[in-house]
């Protein structure tokens, strides 16, 4: 297989744009890098893009490797044909791979084996072969051998037919048409193990087509059956299986061979063939449903790093509880703690009178215009004292809902215990909440990735690939946005291109040795930090007070140079970036920027020359002030509030496979069903709204007892 060919045509793009990846990827290049500083070896792929190039890469040179390690053992047993080797060649799957070595591989004893061992398989390749005329029991009689257990012609026969079942269950070409008649027509049917209520009783006495599975479903059931509500089967088109088998293997219906391998073909599919292509095919649906719950969990997850942050103001974290007191946590604009404490306006305290007192005079001391609430236990009542606090004030005040989703998981952990040695563990979840309103991304990597909320059944997927997927989400969205090398913390630090944990802590023991970095270059100085570390993170690093104004923006110090003669030839200094009367001078005449001529004269490539340009025109600009922005409320909306057909505005918290999940502002969040997104069809949910997004929706159904509600977005202008 021509693995730059294949990969051109799944991703379809050019021969030498993947030719120039590859280059990229086995020279130690990190994909954030790839992404950014070399657009033109790519062809200008995304980061999306080239992780699925990488993963594909991976997946066809181990492909690759495993073909050769099949031919090389198969040769040694001295079965190698040329026709074996052109099949084993063509395979495009790892599955269909090991399907065509099963034949040859050293196998535990078997019904078959222990055959083979009474000497039985000459008389199974007569039966098979169909070539003898006189009649089966004469030619069994010839194998009857009381001393190795074959005393009767039943026993011969008997023997011989396992011999032939297993190699019928061998055959490749067989479970290749078994999969395809089953992925195109099988059903999966599901019934209930125990009669109990349970979350999985639509899957009590349920079937559909596994071709039209959608993976969310697979995952569910895949749970009810392990925890043993439901019972699943796969119901085959099995008449026409064995019929593919029979007329590929009957030579002559009427001749006396046809009865006995009709026989040896249905027990070969019963015994041997269906159990393990059963298992094959749940693996495939479940392996293709978790690829895409990661995807989905990586896009969500994504657009979570990604919320826009809400800059210099003072917050006051609120981690709602019943008995043990709600914790509170006052941050300045620098994320820096201030004030700690906690109050009991909750049940069964109900002290409201107290709790006002102490949030009013941390207000007043500390001037706090924002309340971020965690939306975890009592946050709902919590919601209505804060709510009824601020109508009190005269200050004008506002909180949000923060999802606190890890918070806890972060307060017990060992990086939460070197942050705050000296603060009790659950008043660092009020200053997890407090921080996540004020800058998401710096909190967020904090935590791991799986804990953030955005998943969907992300316990029940392959844990390494979601780790390694979720990795790579956190670094993109990391590297997109730029760290202050001055004010990062380690841990996202450690994001950063090129920058592994170790060298992340180096940078800070730097830091708080030398005082604040001047220059991107300085890191060089850096234990364990070298020339090639220094190439892949150094564009994604900020410096701001520094000696170099391009070293707020994400110019990377291998084109300071053009960048320079670029500003030089409009009539402009670097420093004048900094001045903002020039910089508004500087972004007009950068519109008019002809990029191809001035490519040319530079000798830069036109994508790097975009890049600069865009990079110049917005020095020390965070991307994520262009999404969209948190919902701030004054008031609170109660669940008795809601009316049908009232319209209300929302920030989407999670996208699914079937639909996405609504904050309101009552206690859960509502369903907008994937047919209730738009008026035109949607085949997926992530292509109309995204984590974060701010929509006006519509409600269509309220469930009082289950305090659930129904949302749609149709007919609605966004």
């Amino acid at each position: 297989m021509d693995i730059t060919e294949k990969l051109a045509s799944e991703l379809n793009i050019k021969k030498t744009q993947v030719e120039s990846t590859i280059k990229l990827i086995d020279e130690g290049n990190t994909i954030p890098f790839i992404a950014r500083y070399r657009k033109e070896a790519t062809g200008n792929l995304s980061d999306e893009t080239l992780r699925e190039f990488g993963e594909r890469l991976i997946y066809l040179r181990n492909l690759e490797t495993r073909k050769e390690e099949i031919i090389r053992l198969i040769d040694e047993q001295g079965k190698l044909t040329e026709e074996l080797k052109k099949e084993i060649e063509k395979a495009e799957l790892l599955s269909e791979l090991e399907d065509i070595y099963r034949p040859y591989k050293q196998k535990k004893r078997t019904r078959a084996t222990i055959a083979k061992e009474k000497g039985l398989e000459p008389l199974a390749n007569i039966i098979y072969l169909q070539s003898d005329k006189r009649k089966i029991e004469e030619i069994a009689k010839e194998y009857i051998n009381p001393e190795k257990g074959v005393e009767t012609v039943e026993d011969a026969l008997n023997g011989a037919k396992d011999i032939i079942a297993e190699i019928i269950s061998n055959e490749a070409k067989y479970r290749k048409k078994m999969k395809s008649l089953c992925f195109k027509e099988a059903v999966m049917t599901t019934k209930a193990n125990k009669d109990e209520k349970s979350p999985y009783e639509m899957y009590y006495d349920y079937s559909e087509t596994i071709r039209s599975l959608p993976s969310h479903r697979i995952l569910a059931i895949n749970r009810g059956e392990k925890e043993e509500f439901l019972k699943v089967k796969i119901e085959k088109p099995e008449e026409k299986i064995i019929d593919f088998i029979k007329t590929d293997i009957i030579k002559d219906k009427s001749s006396q061979y046809s009865d006995i391998l009709t026989e040896i073909i249905e027990d070969s599919y019963k015994r041997l063939i269906e159990p393990s292509v059963d298992r094959e095919i749940r693996t495939d649906l479940t392996e293709k449903a978790e690829e895409k719950a990661i995807k989905v969990f990586g896009k969500n997850a994504k657009q979570l790093l990604l919320q826009a942050p809400i800059k210099n103001i003072t917050v006051l974290g609120f981690d709602p509880a019943y008995r043990t007191g709600c914790k509170l946590a006052v941050i300045d604009k620098n994320g820096k703690l201030l004030d700690t404490s906690t109050v009991y306006p909750t049940e069964p305290q109900n002290d409201v009178v107290g709790a006002t007192k102490v949030i009013n005079e941390l207000i007043d001391k500390y001037d706090i215009n924002m309340i971020a609430i965690g939306n975890g236990t009592a946050s709902r009542e919590s919601e209505m004292f804060i709510s009824d606090l601020i109508s009190k004030n005269k200050k004008e005040l506002y909180y949000a809902i923060v999802s606190e989703a890890g918070a806890s998981v972060y307060s017990a952990s060992k990086l939460a215990t070197e942050e705050y040695p000296d603060i009790n563990v659950s008043i660092r979840g009020a200053i997890s909440i407090a921080r996540r309103l004020q800058d998401p991304l710096a909190e967020l990597v904090k935590i791991d990735p799986k804990s953030i909320g955005v998943g969907q059944y992300q316990h029940d997927v392959n844990q390494k690939k979601l780790s390694e997927s979720l990795t790579g989400v956190v670094e993109d969205a990391v590297n997109s946005v730029g760290v202050d090398v001055n004010t990062a913390t380690p841990s996202l630090l450690s994001y950063v291109a090129g920058i592994n944990k170790t060298i992340a802590k180096n940078i800070v023991e730097y830091r708080d040795k030398t005082g604040n970095l001047k220059t991107r270059k300085e890191l060089l100085k850096v234990p364990k930090l070298g020339k090639t570390s220094f190439e892949q993170c150094a564009g994604f690093l900020r410096i701001f007070g520094g000696k170099n104004p391009l070293e707020i923006t994400g110019v990377h110090p291998e084109s300071y140079e053009k960048a320079e003669k670029l500003l030089t030839k409009m009539g402009y200094s670097v420093d004048d970036l900094l001045k903002n009367e020039r910089l508004e001078k500087i972004r007009e005449d950068l519109k008019s920027i002809d990029v191809v001529k001035t490519a040319k004269e530079l000798e830069i490539g036109e994508l790097t020359l975009q890049d600069i340009i865009k990079e110049l025109s917005k020095p020390g600009r965070d991307p994520r002030e262009e999404m969209p922005k948190q919902i701030l409320r004054s008031d609170v909306l109660k669940f008795e509030d809601l009316k049908e057909d009232m319209i209300l505005k929302g920030t989407v918290r999670n996208v699914t496979d079937f639909g996405a999940f609504v904050d309101i502002g009552v206690k859960h969040d509502g369903l907008v069903h994937i047919s209730e997104l738009s008026d035109k069809f949607v085949k997926n949910p992530s292509d109309v709204v995204s984590v974060g997004d701010i929509v006006d929706v519509k409600v269509i159904k309220i469930d009082t007892d289950k305090q659930k509600v129904s949302l749609s977005m149709k007919g609605i202008r966004q």
